[in-house]
């Protein structure tokens, strides 16, 4: 956002110096970035007085001029057609550079004859594009600084030029009055009335508007009036002045009054030729296809729903972006149309886009105006036509009406201490509020419509410590800290998942982090893929689904190693897997995953590869460290990307699972182009039962002096029955005393005979009280035989 410092001071009464200027507008967020004073490169010209004018001997047009300067009188040659005897005129002498041509001046010949400077016209010092002739000043001392001289006559073409940075959440500090608003709640001065009468009509307005009803939330409300007679000429000077220097170039007076209104009160209009517009105009929605060429002379193809305006006979221009050039002013413009509306900013800001259109229009409609100045800004426009190019002016018409945006949040004037830490009085928050436009009425603050920013209590607190600068912020100590023990902060799950985090990389497994999204093929693997977990805007297709597993990022992530040749992975993942669309549908999972060798191999031949054990010995070191209790059952029977016959369900009941580990489906791992076999576990954390008593301690060591006993035990069973249930059945003959159940052998053939095996297992018996006798290890035993018998229906081996 670009202004001259007279252009504020129109609206702004402050006696303020620049640099004061410029450090509040920093502070109060509008951070300058650049400041152009022009006076600093027109300080080394300085004024002249043409003495004599010859006609060079050697050339028509040129003229040799003898200059009274202060060094004395030099000659210059000059070209200009109106260099003469008498004229007061701007030097530049040798060592002065000359922005306008890029040049520092020295003494040179020309066709023979020196020069020692030369004469400047405007352009040369960038003060215009004028560049006829040199510059004839009608007044001026000799010697004097050409700086000091426009400062005192012409204060416009010096006038420093402030470009701020507007972020997106300020767009009323894109119109000059709402900097200046700013400026005068900071104290640096009072802002100035700007009000005006509305001006009266003299004739019914030819021109009808309307607005579609699917349109009325793009388009709320749109004035216009007619305006007959104008003279459309050049814009007065100082209004040409004050857009160039802000880089607009002037066109003519009725589209310049229109970009003064765009800076100064951040309002965007459009002036229509009227006698081009044929019928009424219409607010409406495009069907797709039509075309346009706009005032950039560019042809435009509309798509669906963006929001436009045409006349009878079609289209004439594109609503908060661009006006058509079919209905644009010329210099032959008589008879305009005043257009002021107020158009949707995400709608302005998607079509703007869809066609790469950036216009100063598009640029503050889609960041906020004030819906309640339209009319205003009508009567402001129609005002300034009337005074700079005459007519008179029609009704005003009116479709839709001003969207309401009224709102009030109470104003708590503790919160300043409690959400910035600065101590502000109650009537200077107060007062701050009033002289930034907001309506006091009790504890509850109005929000001016202007400000779209505003949108709760605490922003109330920001503009009150932004007022007050928070420069003014003070370090202070923290309080004491409170003595004793605090108490923890973390959930049990929390921990959980920080101990099985640590756990897992211990165990020299690599951490992964994948998106939660994957694709509809790999989901299905995993029992996913439905409707219920299928986004409704997915960032691309392979990200389709919610994961239901963790174990597909994992998968995917091994795949991109092993196609960069690593095969020897040890991969893992903590983190939410979903199992419906619902906030509630999902669960937090521990996934570990390895493919390959135990490690490189060496001489010794200690490599080999990983097999059901190592992920059962991990999945078991993982739930001891989140707290599963030691004794639990190995099942069978989970989902079908598990191998069949080559994993384990860690279960305290047979619908209580805790994990599972072993060897991953075959297809699964061939659908997902990993080169296998590949073993993992998962583990819920959430299954694994609190302890009964929360203390912030742990819990005693049990540990006995009274010694184990072992014994070994051999059954024959058929063949189909598995080890797991022999283990589990031997188990629960006395869990009080069975500490562990360990298969230490297997034996097929020989005597057994056909579809008979032997499996030999060891006992381990941990006495808690006495030291075992011989009757009681041959109680257990019994019972160890009677549980298996029953469960396997083998026979102890003799």
């Amino acid at each position: 956002m670009k202004f001259t410092l007279s252009w504020l001071k129109d609206h702004l009464e402050t006696d303020a110096s620049l640099d004061d200027i410029l450090y509040a507008l920093t502070d109060l967020g509008l951070e300058v970035e650049e400041v152009l004073d022009p006076t600093a490169k027109l300080k080394d010209f300085t004024i002249g007085k043409v003495l004599s004018a010859e006609k060079h001997p050697d050339a028509d047009r040129l003229r040799v001029c003898q200059v009274e300067t202060d060094e004395g009188v030099k000659q210059i040659i000059c070209g200009a057609p109106n260099a003469r005897e008498g004229i007061t005129v701007v030097v530049a002498k040798p060592g002065v550079y000359v922005p306008g041509i890029d040049t520092t001046i020295g003494v040179g010949k020309i066709r023979g004859i020196e020069s020692f400077g030369m004469m400047a016209s405007e352009r040369e010092m960038e003060l215009s594009d004028e560049h006829d002739g040199i510059i004839e000043l009608p007044s001026g001392a000799v010697g004097e600084s050409f700086a000091n001289w426009l400062a005192a006559n012409e204060p416009a073409k010096v006038d420093p030029v402030i470009e701020i940075a507007i972020t997106p959440n300020r767009p009323d500090a894109l119109g000059v009055r709402g900097i200046a608003l700013d400026l005068a709640a900071r104290g640096l001065g009072t802002m100035k009335p700007r009000d005006l009468e509305p001006v009266e009509g003299q004739f019914p307005c030819p021109i009808a508007v309307t607005i579609d009803y699917d349109t009325r939330e793009a388009c709320p409300v749109f004035y216009g009036r007619v305006i007959r007679g104008v003279k459309n000429g050049p814009s007065p000077q100082w209004l040409q002045d004050i857009l160039r220097a802000i880089g607009l170039r002037p066109i003519s007076a009725l589209v310049d009054i229109t970009n003064f209104f765009t800076y100064d009160r951040n309002r965007p209009l459009h002036v229509f030729d009227a006698d081009k517009v044929q019928g009424n105009l219409r607010v409406h929605r495009a069907k797709g296809g039509e075309t346009l060429v706009g005032l950039d002379e560019k042809e435009y193809t509309f798509q669906p729903d963006m929001t436009l305006i045409s006349d009878d006979s079609g289209i004439e221009s594109i609503a908060g972006v661009m006006g058509g050039l079919p209905t644009g002013c010329t210099e032959e413009t008589v008879n305009v149309f005043l257009e002021a509306a107020y158009f949707d900013p995400v709608r302005t800001a998607l079509t703007g886009r869809a066609l790469k259109i950036n216009s100063d229009a598009r640029y503050r409609f889609e960041r906020g105006i004030d819906p309640a100045w339209t009319p205003h800004g009508l009567e402001h426009a129609t005002r300034m036509i009337l005074d700079l190019c005459g007519g008179e002016a029609s009704d005003v018409v009116i479709a839709g009406e001003i969207p309401d945006v009224s709102r009030a949040y109470k104003l708590d004037t503790d919160r300043v201490q409690s959400l910035v830490g600065m101590d502000i009085p109650a009537e200077d928050q107060r007062a701050t509020l009033e002289r930034l436009g907001f309506w006091l009425d009790g504890d509850m603050a109005h929000v001016p419509t202007w400000r779209p920013d505003v949108m709760g209590e605490a922003d109330l607190v920001e503009e009150v410590a932004r007022i007050a600068s928070l420069t003014k912020l003070q370090g202070k100590p923290l309080a004491r800290a409170q003595v004793g023990v605090p108490k923890p902060v973390l959930t049990p799950m929390q921990r959980r998942e920080q101990a099985a985090r640590r756990t897992c990389a211990a165990l020299g497994y690599n951490e992964c982090v994948t998106y939660s999204f994957i694709d509809k093929a790999s989901a299905e693997l995993f029992s996913g893929g439905d409707d219920a977990t299928m986004l409704a805007n997915p960032i691309s297709s392979e990200m389709s689904h919610m994961r239901p597993a963790l174990l597909p990022g994992l998968l995917q992530a091994a795949a991109r190693n092993q196609a960069r040749g690593f095969m020897d992975l040890a991969l893992f993942e903590v983190g939410p897997a979903f199992h419906g669309g619902e906030p509630d549908e999902q669960h937090l999972l521990v996934t570990g995953l390895l493919i390959g060798s135990t490690g490189p191999k060496d001489v010794h031949g200690s490599a080999r590869p990983v097999d059901v054990y190592d992920v059962k010995a991990d999945a078991d070191a993982v739930l001891s460290a989140i707290g599963a209790p030691a004794k639990v059952q190995i099942l069978r029977g989970a989902q079908e990307w598990w191998h069949p016959g080559r994993h384990g369900m860690i279960c305290l009941g047979p619908k209580k699972v805790l994990g599972i580990f072993g060897e991953l489906h075959p297809k699964v791992l061939s659908a997902m182009d990993v080169k296998g076999p590949a073993l993992a576990f998962t583990i819920w954390p959430g299954e694994v039962p609190l302890p009964r008593s929360k203390s912030a301690t742990r819990p005693a060591l049990e540990i006995t002096d009274l010694q184990a006993v072992e014994r070994d035990f051999a059954f024959v069973v058929n063949a189909d029955v598995e080890a797991l249930t022999l283990v589990n059945a031997a188990a629960g003959a006395d869990k009080g005393l069975i500490e562990d159940v360990r298969v230490f052998d297997e034996f097929i053939g020989g005597a057994l005979g056909e579809g008979k095996k032997s499996l030999a297992i060891t006992v381990r018996l941990q006495p808690r009280e006495k030291t075992l006798k011989d009757e009681d290890i041959e109680a257990v035993s019994v019972k160890i035989v009677e549980k298996v018998t029953k469960a396997t229906g083998g026979t102890l081996r003799g």
